[in-house]
């Protein structure tokens, strides 16, 4: 009788944990669940369904990591040693479903050439496969719209350590600005300052030391030292001369430069240096308003292939001379002139002007204001620019910005 009841007792246990199992949503619906809820403002619901995401993941891969474990412990297979092509070839042969699976959902994941036919190797990556970043991420979002920005910060950081799992390249390249971000809002200028330079230091080689500069100088009259052989401190040290010399015009037909990844951290660089009274401000801010006008410059350029922006000569009907005319072409263009607003281009303008009028360079200054009085949809910049010309003055400093 007792042994009657162990037995239903048994049969009872695995068919719950069977309905369990299937009851289970997978990991990745679960996240894009939680991303609706999260654009409908259900932040409660969408973060236990981050949360389910994150642990469902984690339980999936556990289970593949233990099948491999124990089809690896077997007697048969140790015998066989590290090779992973010949131990994969004695799982599919006696039908080891489990194991298989496993192997599987790991070559989905990695290139089977990157285990170097090793087991061990093979094993080791479901480590990383156990963590979500993207679910970290998440995570970190709901915190940030309720106000919890020192947890939110955490799951950031939590996120950026596990990087390197994610499938978007750029998936680090965005937790930088938004831990940035988040500095920023708590006034923790050091470290907004720090993350925003870790930015620039990885992934712009213009600006730091190095023989990589890929700034393109377009004018005949350029000067000849290559760029390769160029440190990137005297490329940006001629051109700064360029814009101080010459004029935003002329700066603009001699060079450019489309890193679309750090034109943001350039630009709250300069924001941040301008209020404060910093005459750094000023090379950031150029390299910001240079990516912006490249962008702009190339995606005309698509349109109209013989499109060019340049000071001298009359080109044609596809030839812009001057910022006006660059702006006006650019306003036919739904895509660009989405990009001028959340880009912030007006500001940017605004504010490299100030930079070079308190550097002393008032001429170039009052011609990237005049640009800006033309602009009435400039709102703001606009208005500004317009009260500069009429009596010009230092930005006023902001302590805490």
């Amino acid at each position: 009788m007792i042994q009657r009841k162990i037995f239903f007792l048994i049969i009872f246990i695995l068919i719950s944990a069977s309905l369990f199992a299937q009851s289970v949503q997978p990991w990745w619906l679960s996240l894009e669940q939680g991303k609706q809820k999260f654009r409908q403002a259900d932040y409660g619901n969408a973060l236990m369904l981050f949360e389910d995401a994150r642990r469902n993941r984690r339980a999936m891969y556990e289970q593949l990591e233990r099948d491999f474990i124990n089809f690896l412990s077997m007697a048969e297979v140790r015998r066989i040693g590290d090779s992973l092509e010949h131990i994969e070839r004695f799982s599919v042969e006696r039908s080891y479903t489990a194991a298989n699976a496993a192997l599987q959902e790991l070559y989905y994941r990695y290139p089977k050439s990157s285990f170097i036919n090793s087991a061990s190797s093979a094993l080791g990556a479901f480590s990383k496969l156990k963590s979500y970043p993207e679910a970290e991420y998440w995570i970190g979002e709901v915190y940030r719209i309720e106000g919890e920005l020192p947890l939110a910060l955490t799951q950031y950081r939590k996120a950026y350590s596990l990087r390197q799992g994610a499938d978007d390249p750029r998936f680090g390249l965005s937790l930088q600005y938004k831990i940035a971000d988040i500095h920023r809002i708590k006034q923790e200028y050091t470290e907004f300052e720090k993350e925003l330079n870790a930015i620039i230091t990885e992934y712009d080689s213009l600006w730091i030391n190095s023989n990589r500069a890929q700034a393109s100088r377009i004018s005949e009259d350029a000067s000849a030292i290559p760029h390769e052989q160029a440190s990137a401190g005297f490329m940006r040290s001629g051109m700064t001369r360029i814009l101080q010399e010459n004029g935003v015009e002329r700066f603009l037909e001699m060079y450019r430069y489309n890193n679309t990844s750090v034109e943001l951290a350039h630009r709250m660089l300069g924001f941040y240096y301008v209020v404060s009274g910093r005459a750094s401000a000023l090379p950031h801010l150029m390299f910001a308003f240079l990516i912006q006008n490249t962008i702009i410059i190339e995606e005309l350029t698509k349109d109209q292939f013989d499109f060019r922006f340049s000071v001298v000569g009359d080109g044609g009907q596809n030839q812009v001379n001057n910022l006006s005319q660059l702006i006006a072409a650019a306003s036919g263009n739904a895509l660009l002139s989405s990009y001028i607003e959340t880009s912030e281009y007006y500001k940017t303008a605004y504010y490299l002007a100030a930079s070079l009028y308190r550097n002393g360079n008032v001429t170039v200054a009052l011609s990237l204001w005049s640009f800006l009085a033309s602009q009435p949809s400039a709102g703001e910049w606009y208005s500004r620019a317009v009260t500069q010309l009429r009596s010009p003055r230092y930005e006023t400093l902001i302590e805490r910005p």
